[in-house]
């Protein structure tokens, strides 16, 4: 690969680029429009502040929401932080799921040696939470459910609304990640019956560092009243829920991704989708035994997590430095754990490399034909080499003369 070309970026699930309609939106913000929006008493901060509004209309309106329903963070795995550790004390149950990311199973982790009582649920083969398995993990003491809508590995979607339905059915508040959901399947709050949501800008097209909590003000009925305890104490910004000064540009690029995402569905997705079973259909015309891990029809438009049989994940990426993607599974050489999505679905037994392709809204038709021919043609080049020094005989094993 010559050294001015860059590899074809599949890995969007990790980060999406920046969209260029977002940065001309955050510009001004990060030059003359440089107010602090809690800076009440002259015109700097209330331009700023009347940013902040904007934004948080444009990202309540793109999920269904009130724009007081919203309050910005930094990110994802701090709303999912806020949203666990917020509402949970000792002594309470928290329900959630075994393929959850990190930052809902480290922070359930934390909670447990604090004293709560903590039930992961199981998936099947397909990385699917079942509602009846959350029937009967409910008990008198569940305070909380959260289960992710999308999951970031495999892509594979849970029933969120029937899932909250359980949950409801026992008073019992319900949090989602929809992190990697925004912009690529809809996530309107009503339509899903959740009580919180996080979300996060940069898997949307917007920039790192910023991200929301979406809390419904009125639960619905039957559903116990919660109120959240904040995580940051300070100056009470963010109504007393989140202190510290906004981040006006990302709030504003948030904002704007939003929109921009809520406005593009469900074309995007649709085309996204037509290239990500492209690139599945090439790849299955050349390697045999490619195995699917996830959801074959309920999962993210854009990502595609398969198994290569036979050879190291870290072996194949390396030999792919034309294609910007992602390792699923336990790998030596990369010096990872095993992926606890792909343990816990079955779906990893160590003799296989799994990746996964994550498309979005700038990868091409010509980018897929190219990555599906460079990971086929790789693949084929390991598996060859590998078959080769298996026939090659050692010295203890050679016939004496």
């Amino acid at each position: 690969m010559p050294e001015t070309s860059k590899p074809i970026y599949l890995d969007n699930n990790a980060t999406t680029p920046l969209d260029g309609r977002v940065l001309e939106a955050m510009l001004p913000y990060l030059t003359g429009e440089f107010g602090n929006p809690a800076s009440s008493t002259h015109a700097f901060g209330w331009s700023a502040e009347a940013a902040v509004d904007v934004a948080r209309e444009k990202l309540a309106e793109a999920v269904g929401a009130s724009s007081e329903e919203i309050t910005f963070t930094s990110g994802a795995t701090e709303s999912d932080n806020m949203a666990l550790l917020g509402i949970i004390r000792p002594g309470d149950h928290l329900i959630t799921s075994a393929t959850e990311h990190e930052a809902i199973l480290e922070t359930a982790n934390y909670l447990a040696k604090a004293g709560v009582a903590v039930t992961i649920l199981p998936v099947d083969e397909h990385g699917v939470v079942s509602p009846d398995s959350l029937r009967e993990a409910m008990n008198a003491e569940t305070t909380l459910v959260s289960i992710m809508l999308a999951n970031n590995e495999t892509g594979t979607m849970n029933p969120v609304r029937e899932l909250a339905d359980v949950s409801h059915e026992h008073g019992v508040p319900f949090h989602t990640d929809a992190a990697q959901a925004l912009a690529k399947v809809p996530t309107n709050v009503e339509d899903l019956g959740v009580d919180m949501m996080s979300l996060s800008a940069h898997k949307a097209y917007g920039p790192k560092g910023v991200g929301a909590l979406y809390v419904r003000r009125r639960p619905a009925a039957g559903v116990r009243r919660f109120r959240l305890s904040p995580l940051l104490r300070g100056g009470g910004q963010e109504r007393k829920l989140r202190s510290g000064t906004l981040n006006v540009p990302g709030i504003v690029g948030f904002g704007s991704a939003a929109g921009i995402g809520a406005k593009s569905l469900p074309e995007e997705a649709e085309r996204i989708l037509s290239f990500r079973d492209r690139l599945h259909e090439r790849l299955r015309a050349g390697i045999s035994n490619l195995r699917l891990n996830g959801h074959f029809e309920k999962r993210l438009p854009n990502t595609l997590n398969v198994s290569f049989p036979g050879v190291d994940v870290g072996d194949l990426l390396g030999a792919l430095p034309g294609v910007a993607a992602s390792a699923g599974s336990a790998c030596a050489s990369l010096d990872a754990e095993p992926s606890h999505v792909l343990e816990a679905m079955g779906a990893d037994d160590g003799s296989s490399a799994a990746v996964r392709f994550s498309l979005g809204r700038f990868t091409t038709d010509e980018e897929v034909e190219r990555a599906g021919e460079m990971v086929a043609e790789a693949y084929e080049a390991l598996a060859r080499e590998k078959a080769g020094s298996r026939k090659t005989p050692t010295p203890d094993s050679r016939s004496e003369l």
